[in-house]
């Protein structure tokens, strides 16, 4: 009997330490996390995106700064480089600058870029943000609204990263343009086309296509449109379209 009680006294430790060793890591993980972003001034919300602060910004340890906003808005790094390339040593609008992930890249391929933001706070983020990469001289940060601004705007690339109505985005079926901020996709698009023919368009990644191709018919002539897919890592992220006239001595 004495042995059977002893084999049964082991047999009821042994879960206990196997529990503590499986589940101590994720608790202290889950602390570390959340101590980080407390550290920051970050609410939950934005915890998946801190996971990925280094696809957003390479550089994000060197002092990148962003508000809540800009951590499910900005444009992942390798996307925007990808933007940058089709638009090499021209004038590039961009009228929803955000943080300046897109501005960041393409001044760094030698665009002269005007970021547009209507957010003062943010147009200091970006700021400080493109100082970190060296592209500070490189980029006319102005604040203030887009649609005011546009009949006096001249360049070679409209770029557009409007946004999308927050991570909400993701539980639609189809992302439609008139769930675009601060106004519809048509009007967005239609005041860029005062400005250059040659337009980019980042979108969420279930945007009605059809929607998408029918802004070509908004100019006379048509614009040609061609539809990327922007993948991180293997996800796909998000969909930019390219419109540029037939016209157009710019190649995007």
């Amino acid at each position: 009997m004495q042995k059977k009680l002893s084999r049964r006294r082991k047999a009821t430790r042994r879960p206990k330490k196997c529990n503590k060793l499986l589940h101590l890591p994720l608790f202290s993980g889950q602390i570390y996390r959340r101590r980080k972003l407390l550290e920051q001034g970050l609410s939950p919300l934005v915890e998946k995106y801190w996971f990925q602060r280094y696809d957003l910004f390479s550089r994000y340890d060197e002092g990148i700064r962003m508000d809540e906003q800009g951590w499910y808005s900005v444009t992942p790094e390798q996307i925007a480089i990808g933007h940058a390339k089709r638009c090499q040593r021209t004038t590039v609008i961009d009228c929803f600058a955000g943080v300046g992930g897109n501005a960041i890249q393409f001044a760094s391929l030698r665009c002269h870029v005007v970021a547009i933001e209507i957010d003062p706070l943010k147009v200091d983020m970006a700021i400080n943000n493109a100082k970190i990469y060296g592209v500070e001289d490189y980029i006319d940060f102005v604040v203030g609204d887009f649609f005011e601004l546009a009949p006096s705007l001249k360049g070679d690339v409209v770029f557009l990263s409007p946004p999308w109505g927050g991570p909400s985005y993701t539980r639609v079926k189809k992302f439609t343009l008139d769930l675009l901020k601060p106004k519809d996709g048509y009007a967005i698009f239609q005041a860029a086309q005062a400005i250059a023919p040659n337009i980019i368009m980042y979108l969420p990644r279930n945007v009605d296509l059809h929607q998408v191709e029918e802004l070509c018919w908004l100019s006379s002539p048509p614009l040609d449109v061609e539809i990327e897919e922007n993948y991180v890592q293997s996800s796909l992220k998000a969909i930019t379209a390219y419109f540029s006239g037939a016209s157009s001595t710019q190649c995007i």
